[in-house]
């Protein structure tokens, strides 16, 4: 069974942290793995940085800025995590933008993703239909999951698609603003939660966007299965060593 389909099944909320590969550091990608993994997250999104980052705020812009400037690519990031699963086995997610996928090589990139121990992967400009009709047995071949997003505006015949064709989780995010926008949540928000979770879809949600404290992290799992903490895990890795992670954790669950 797929990593995240077995941490799904679990009787808790799921805690899931995002951060960007070569950031602050180029070599420091498996070292933030280890420490995350350790501090007892659930699920790990490691972001592949790209030039033109649509659905990210500036601080994860920063860190895509800085990731590239320190000679991260995806060959570099498949280099780093090689033989990762010799010691890691929380699940892993790749999120990233189309464009550096398809240059790598789309059949490619999925038979690293294999190769390496990669559970699945996030594409926000990925069209669901284009993912459909040229990907979907692809990513199937590979054992890797596609987790698609949603937003207060998608319609609810949408969504009934998108939950359809998934088979992990669905990605909701909080809003329509890019990443670290807001913190906190308002009662539209808390009402799109309800909305979503009583919709009784199959696959079970995690909302993204505007989670970075306890608080935050009970309000957005009241309904839904679990969180996602992006932009204030990369403002934390900013000022903080490495080291210090499990201490960001500590203070969320």
């Amino acid at each position: 069974m797929n990593r995240i389909n077995r941490i799904l099944q679990e009787d808790k909320k799921l805690l899931s942290i995002y951060f960007t590969a070569g950031y602050p550091n180029l070599d420091d990608t498996t070292k933030i793995i280890s420490e995350l993994e350790k501090s007892g997250v659930d699920l790990i999104e490691i972001g592949l940085p790209f030039s033109d980052p649509l659905a990210d705020g500036p601080t994860i812009q920063a860190s895509s800025t800085q990731a590239l400037k320190n000679g991260m690519t995806s060959e570099l990031l498949f280099e780093q995590v090689a033989t990762i699963r010799e010691t890691i086995n929380v699940p892993l997610i790749i999120m990233g933008y189309f464009n550096p996928i398809m240059q790598f090589g789309v059949e490619q990139f999925c038979q690293k993703c294999q190769e390496v121990g990669i559970d699945g992967l996030i594409i926000p400009d990925l069209p669901l239909e284009i993912y459909e009709s040229d990907y979907k047995a692809l990513f199937e071949k590979y054992d890797l999951k596609n987790i698609f997003l949603i937003t207060p505006q998608t319609s609810d015949e949408r969504i009934l698609k998108i939950d359809n064709l998934s088979n992990s989780f669905i990605y909701m995010v909080s809003s329509s603003s890019v990443t670290g926008n807001q913190t906190g949540f308002n009662e539209i928000q808390e009402k799109y939660f309800e909305r979503i979770a009583a919709m009784n879809v199959k696959n079970p949600q995690v909302i993204g966007f505007g989670i970075s404290d306890k608080t935050t992290f009970q309000q957005a799992t009241k309904h839904q299965k679990g969180a996602i903490i992006g932009s204030a895990f990369i403002t934390f890795l900013k000022n903080n060593p490495i080291a210090d992670i499990q201490n960001f954790i500590k203070n969320i669950l």
